[in-house]
């Protein structure tokens, strides 16, 4: 089996596989694992799959301990029950450099043949499934795992090319070395604004992970410091404090993009998963958590029957209506996040602040739940 992409999806695929004793080869554009500069959250869901892919987590990145909603100086909207989340889930969410995670993955990965600088441009089929390199080379195998991002070419044989969508705002990304009295262990921190966002996340060692969005054409967005300094000033001390303390080349800029749901995600011996299925925006925090249940799934449906075709489309199957409720519902919540018009945004707060705790443990447990 081959699977192309060496990400969070396609490492985790590949372990998958070789638990369920099928032999995988991973094939990757890069010469060596990017340097990202950005963290994220894995969520109780993707803990408790990756324990039982026999990765441990727990002892990496930081557990997420506070998380809190606030406005943009830093008023408390809303607290998120997170201990009792944390008990119901049964197992913690990990605040890691994204980095670290792929050291981790390929620690677990290790004995799988990883053949980078490999570059994928064509998939096709005669029987087996051939992938042909941007430099002429092939490699054949009995069915093909497209884990290779937003951007899939394995995607684009399966579905055609389709550009991706847009969700009219920009993302600024930065980890940095940072420690302030707003910010403790543990703490994961969202402002709100009008049409504006701001993360503040400790991902241990002394580290945090910050991102900011605002409402924009993406073309206009420089990405530079005195860009987001400007975006955000008067913000709570600490999103200021967090923005003057970054290196100007720390700094990532990327538009927010998501695609519409694929209806078919994969044929006869080639599948997807992660982002080459089902990218989403980030308001679930869900799309590297989402991915790796597509190899557990993708592991236990191979485990069941030797023929490639029949066991991909019991996985497409078994991840239709999650992966569609995230995508879609990440989206819609994304579209409440960052709303500009000040009546529907104080509606927006009052609602949040004052709705239930079950009520709001409810609609966050819906996407850190996943049944083994």
């Amino acid at each position: 089996m081959i699977v192309v992409g060496a990400g969070i999806g396609g490492l985790s695929t590949a372990v998958a596989l070789r638990n369920a004793n099928v032999d995988v080869e991973v094939y990757e554009s890069l010469p060596e694992i990017r340097t990202t500069g950005t963290a994220l959250g894995i969520a109780s869901n993707a803990v408790r799959v990756l324990t039982e892919l026999g990765i441990d987590l727990t002892g990496d990145g930081q557990e997420l301990l506070n998380f809190e909603f606030r406005t943009a100086t830093g008023e408390l909207i809303r607290k998120l029950p997170i201990a009792q989340m944390t008990e119901n889930l049964g197992a913690p969410t990990i605040s890691i450099y994204r980095n670290e995670l792929l050291d981790v993955l390929a620690a677990a990965a290790e004995g799988i043949p990883i053949h980078r600088d490999w570059a994928v441009d064509s998939v096709s089929i005669n029987g087996k499934v051939t992938i042909v390199g941007v430099d002429g080379r092939t490699a054949t195998a009995d069915g093909i795992v497209g884990a290779d991002g937003i951007r899939s070419t394995v995607r684009a044989h399966i579905a055609g090319a389709a550009e991706v969508r847009e969700a009219g705002y920009v993302c600024w990304l930065a980890v940095i070395p940072f420690e302030h009295r707003g910010l403790a262990r543990g703490d994961a921190l969202h402002y709100w604004g009008a049409g504006q966002r701001f993360g503040l996340i400790d991902i241990g060692g002394g580290r945090a992970y910050w991102w900011g969005t605002k409402t924009m054409p993406i073309g206009q967005a420089r990405g530079t410091k005195q860009e987001v300094a400007a975006a955000f000033a008067g913000w709570a001390p600490e999103v200021c404090a967090a923005i003057d303390q970054t290196p100007d080349d720390a700094i990532i800029t990327v538009p927010a993009q998501d695609r519409p749901f694929l209806r078919r995600r994969g044929a006869g011996p080639v599948t997807l998963v992660g982002d080459a299925a089902h990218p989403m925006l980030t308001s679930l925090s869900q799309g590297a958590g989402s991915a790796i249940e597509d190899a557990y799934v993708l592991g236990r449906s191979l485990a069941d029957t030797t023929d490639p075709a029949t066991a991909f489309r019991s996985y497409e199957k078994a991840r239709q209506r999650r992966t569609r409720w995230l995508v879609r519902t990440s989206r819609s919540v994304s579209l409440m996040e960052q709303i500009s018009h000040p009546v529907p945004r104080t509606v927006r707060d009052y609602l949040l602040r004052h709705l239930p705790d079950s009520v709001v443990r409810r609609q966050y447990e819906s996407a850190m739940r996943f049944d083994l």
